[in-house]
């Protein structure tokens, strides 16, 4: 099979077969190509705070599959309000404080209303404790049930696949993709059973029959990047890399993740410098359907190892999110073109980088490919629904091809690495990406961004346009 053959075939199956959404935008609309309108999850995340950081503090009992946790938030109330309100799925407070009064707590449809006994002023930094439990477990969505789940081994292991609104099945949160947060994770659990999450490992305590693993991350880091993977694994640390998987795969899961150092110090040249103080892969005993996009931490599946290297364009596609999706975020999620065409297109550059098939190439093939199936979405504002749809990824990819070869390399790869570099640990829309395209080049380029991001028909590269 072809690298591009693999490459189409490991696209997120997962989440195909959604129902198709009529066209969103044209290019003439000037308030779509703005990105204007609700957010998509409006139900998820709250207007009236932001989050400074998140304490988790955990425990879990595989044998029950009960989490037990209570989280410490300190936020910043953006209005005068009387009530704090998280995402919280399935599981259940027990008891909750503001600045360190018990307070009230209303949970409905997967809301957990804290009541403040005086009102918060605008501007006005809080701590929220919350303490909670039960037994977590993912939540539905239109892409099928995401967030805490069994890996199914023998061993009562877990993951977290939160993306896009999935990190409430496991803590209470501002669940929305521009809320972005320091976090500090420590989790309990049976001894011999290892814990794996965000940033870097502080502490490992043991007790006669537990072990509690604290991590930390200062992100900045979107809720539904944060992640916690606990089981039985074989740990591999090199340096600022840190791998981990089943005992039975390590050797083939070395051999796969072997190319990671090479990795990224090729997307440090294309993009800028690796934004975090690690990274690494955790492989969970498992079979997914698709890799587990985490910000730091990427998770894969048991069949994504295979010792021949066989799902690498998946090794690289999660390693390109730490730039494009983790660090540079989006501002909702309308605009998810901005993290998946760009983690596409670092597979491109991968295959490039190695001397296989070279980017153009891989372009041209898959513009051939878009154009005999049905276009019937715009990538820039595809709809809740289509987020994962297999057109966002690759023609999010070929419209960096197109800017590409109208702008040549050098403004190329420059207009990657100051937009990450303006972005770096914020967040960013579609309008924000042209209008930054536009001034590195120092030219119109609108119209042709506008056609591969707003209307339906597949554009072709232009005849003028040379091969990279």
């Amino acid at each position: 099979m072809t690298l591009w053959g693999r490459l189409r075939c490991s696209r997120r199956a997962l989440f195909t077969g959604a129902a198709a959404l009529p066209l969103a935008a044209t290019a003439a609309d000037t308030a779509a190509l703005r990105g204007g309108g609700p957010r998509y999850f409006p139900r998820n995340g709250s207007d009236g705070h932001r989050t400074l950081s998140y304490d988790l503090t955990l425990g879990y009992d595989p044998g029950r599959a009960r989490l037990d946790g209570h989280a410490r938030i300190r936020a910043v109330a953006n209005e005068r309000t009387g009530r704090i309100a998280l995402d919280l799925a399935r599981l259940k407070v027990r008891a909750a404080y503001l600045d360190g009064q018990p307070v009230t707590v209303h949970q409905h449809g997967g809301k957990a209303v804290l009541a403040a006994p005086r009102p918060l002023a605008a501007g006005q930094t809080f701590v929220a404790d919350v303490h909670y439990g039960g037994k977590p477990g993912p939540v539905r969505t239109p892409f099928g049930p995401i967030g805490w789940d069994r890996t199914g081994d023998d061993h009562g292991g877990t993951l977290v696949a939160s993306q896009p609104v999935g990190a409430p099945s496991w803590f209470p949160c501002n669940d929305r993709p521009d809320d972005k947060a320091a976090y500090t994770f420590t989790v309990t659990v049976p001894r011999g059973h290892d814990v794996l999450a965000n940033g870097t490992l502080q502490e490992r305590r043991e007790t006669a029959g537990s072990t509690a693993w604290t991590y930390h991350h200062p992100g900045p880091m979107a809720s539904y990047l944060a992640a916690v993977c606990t089981g039985r694994f074989t740990h591999d640390t090199r340096g600022a890399f840190r791998n981990a998987y089943p005992a039975d795969i390590a050797g083939e899961a070395r051999h796969d993740l072997a190319r990671q150092p090479r990795m990224l110090r090729a997307f440090s040249d294309y993009f800028g410098a690796y934004p975090f103080e690690t990274y690494g892969a955790v492989v969970v005993d498992a079979d997914l359907a698709a890799p587990v996009e985490n910000q730091t931490l990427s998770v894969f599946g048991r069949n994504h190892i295979d010792g021949r290297r066989g799902s690498e364009t998946l090794v690289a596609h999660e390693l390109a999110h730490q730039w494009f999706g983790n660090s540079a975020g989006v501002a909702d999620w309308r605009h998810i073109w901005l993290n998946e065409g760009f983690a596409t297109y670092a597979e491109w550059l991968w295959s490039e980088h190695l001397g296989e098939d070279d980017a153009d190439t891989l372009a041209r093939a898959a513009r051939h490919e878009l154009a005999c199936r049905g276009q019937n979405l715009c990538i820039a504002d595809p709809g809740p629904r289509q987020l994962f749809d297999d057109r966002v990824y690759v023609r999010g990819a070929c419209t960096l091809h197109a800017l590409r070869l109208a702008v040549g390399d050098d403004c190329f790869f420059r207009t990657l690495r100051t937009w990450h570099a303006a972005h770096r640990g914020g967040t960013a829309d579609t309008e924000r990406f042209v209008s930054h395209a536009e001034r590195t080049a120092d030219r119109p380029l609108r119209p042709l961004l506008a056609a591969w991001l707003y209307e339906a028909p597949v554009p072709d590269f232009s005849p003028e346009e040379g091969a990279t």
